[in-house]
């Protein structure tokens, strides 16, 4: 169970978050492509902040997350000149990709028989669990 602080610090990190990830995206030449931070969760003691992000188009998501991995200190920097007067310290930031709209969209696509494995017995392997 979150506690009222936890929720208001990963509400606050979520939305400064947005900002910093889109205009870096802009500025970095990807136009195009969408960012969005799907969830923030803070542990207990505040140090760790989990950041969920739906990157679009999809095929770019890896290379995308591991851009922002390794310039999560420049992102860190960023956001704790934006909350300074609202955090005396800024969580470190663990990125992770946010796969539920795909996985909704996986199951809408099932549902709808677009992905029948009987008429094309290649997709199965894209089925498969990881």
């Amino acid at each position: 169970m979150e506690s009222n602080r936890q929720k208001k610090i990963a509400s606050v990190l979520q939305r400064d978050l947005v900002d910093v990830l889109q205009s870096a995206a802009t500025q970095g030449g990807m136009r195009g492509i969408i960012i969005s931070v799907t969830k923030v969760n803070v542990t207990v003691d505040l140090s760790i902040a989990k950041v969920y992000l739906s990157i679009f188009p999809i095929d770019k998501g890896e290379a995308l997350i591991e851009g922002i991995q390794s310039n999560a200190a420049l992102i860190k920097h960023e956001l704790a000149q934006r909350t300074r007067n609202q955090l005396r310290r800024m969580p470190q930031l663990n990125f992770y990709i946010d796969d539920s709209l795909e996985y909704i969209d996986n199951i809408d696509r099932s549902l709808k028989g677009l992905d029948n494995p009987l008429k094309d017995p290649d997709s199965l392997a894209k089925r498969k669990k990881k």
